[in-house]
């Protein structure tokens, strides 16, 4: 069948599980939906279902975009040691467990995105720039989203979390996001940062931020198409091989997630001690992903702010991971 004919059936299976999975406030409801709408296809069909390279390139703009809006207008420089060691030691164990899942038929690439706390979201739009695989990036990703979404709920239930206002775009918030992706694209690659795609729109939007008294609000679909383009991407190439490969590593992968939880919830002690938080905001602030559902229940500037921090380093390392893993040496 060719792809066009496949997309007719894809992209329209995708709205509607996106639509549903909003409506069931499910984490990541469109990435997701983009996975099982895609996927579902490559596997039917026994066929890749490419993802147009300029849709994919603007898909990860547009998580830069996100991933830089809780940053605009907010002084992290008091959280900055705290936050720097509370990433250091979580990012280490996703590394470590990383190259442990390597010696079990998986790039050391793979394994160490597959398990990096944190930028499920980012991880799928970098893997392919340094080499992984991307379903079985997505895949590792998104378990640990599910896993972590769920039970922060559940953690925070004895509490009163905060609610978050929706704000309703300005009109021309449609020129300037799909502005501050093309433009920081191409700083990104002028200025040689890691995973420019990503990052520059990133630094581009704190910057912009800084100067405009306006909050910048993504028009919902943009974000939408945004994050389907994701989706597809790590859909598209799902095929029953990958999908025994995974299986055959799940127990360890929900292992490492279940020790991952707890040192972060480890860690959340120490840093409610370090900053005078409750252990609540300790666990949130530390908590190995969901970043979107901490958002909603943040009772803390810190707890916005270590979770930041730790999403900066995990985007630099990811961008360096090939010269970190061969040495200092480019990957050929």
């Amino acid at each position: 069948m060719p792809h066009m004919n496949r997309w007719l059936v894809a992209a329209p299976l995708s709205a509607a599980l996106g639509l549903l999975f909003g409506f069931l406030g499910v984490p990541a409801a469109w990435i997701l939906a983009g996975i099982l709408g895609a996927g579902s296809v490559a596997l039917v069909t026994q066929d890749d279902l490419p993802v147009n390279e300029h849709l994919f390139t603007f898909a990860r703009g547009t998580v830069g975009v996100f991933a830089a809006l809780p940053l605009v207008g907010m002084n992290p420089l008091p959280y900055l040691l705290p936050g720097v060691v509370a990433g250091a030691v979580v990012i280490a164990m996703g590394f470590a467990g990383g190259l442990v899942l390597a010696n079990h038929g998986v790039s050391r690439e793979t394994g160490v995105l597959s398990l990096l706390p944190g930028g499920a979201s980012l991880m799928p739009a970098i893997a392919r720039d340094v080499g992984a695989d991307i379903r079985y990036v997505s895949l590792s990703q998104y378990l640990r989203l599910l896993i972590v979404s769920v039970s922060l709920p559940l953690v925070a239930s004895q509490f009163s979390p905060a609610t978050q206002t929706e704000l309703e775009p300005y009109w021309w918030m449609w020129l300037l996001v799909p502005a501050l992706i093309v433009c920081g694209l191409f700083a990104g690659k002028l200025l040689r940062f890691p995973n420019p795609s990503v990052f520059g729109p990133m630094v581009l939007t704190v910057l912009v931020g800084a100067l405009i008294d306006v909050t910048i609000v993504p028009p919902q679909l943009l974000s939408i198409v945004g994050f389907l383009a994701i989706g597809w991407m790590c859909g598209g190439g799902l095929s029953v091989p990958a999908l025994r490969r995974f299986s055959r590593l799940l127990p360890a992968t929900l292992a490492y997630i279940a020790g991952l939880m707890l040192a972060c919830a480890g860690m959340g002690w120490l840093m409610s001690k370090w900053l005078g938080l409750s252990f609540y905001e300790g666990y949130l602030a530390t908590s190995p992903g969901a970043l979107e559902t901490v958002l909603v229940l943040a009772t803390s500037p810190a707890v916005v702010a270590l979770q930041v921090i730790r999403l900066i380093m995990v985007i630099l390392i990811a961008g360096w991971l090939p010269k970190i893993l061969s040495g200092g040496e480019p990957r050929s």
